[in-house]
């Protein structure tokens, strides 16, 4: 039994989630891809609605040239996105 903020208690993982709540989150997702935006519903399987989301994506290329990695980063803005639970590998308040 782990203490949160106040007399808030977390009993179980899904109740981290549950306190952030109308809360902006970082969510890590497979394929190099990172979210950051307001929680506004949540599943037991992670599934999330996020408003006011900014999706990031993280691309590596390989120039065959110089032997060097080429890391390319992309934004977008997105007003509200569902993203799907069993892509996601971390979540963090």
């Amino acid at each position: 039994r782990m203490a949160g903020r106040g007399t808030t208690v977390v009993e179980e993982p899904l109740d981290l989630i549950r306190l952030s709540l109308d809360e902006r989150i970082y969510v890590k997702m497979r394929g190099e891809r990172e979210i950051r935006g307001k929680l506004h519903a949540y599943d037991q399987h992670l599934n999330m609605i996020l408003g006011d989301a900014e999706e990031t994506t993280t691309i590596v290329d390989f120039d065959e040239d110089t032997g060097e990695e080429i890391v390319k980063t992309s934004k977008r803005a997105v007003e509200m996105l569902f993203v799907r639970g069993d892509g996601v590998i971390l979540v963090s308040p």
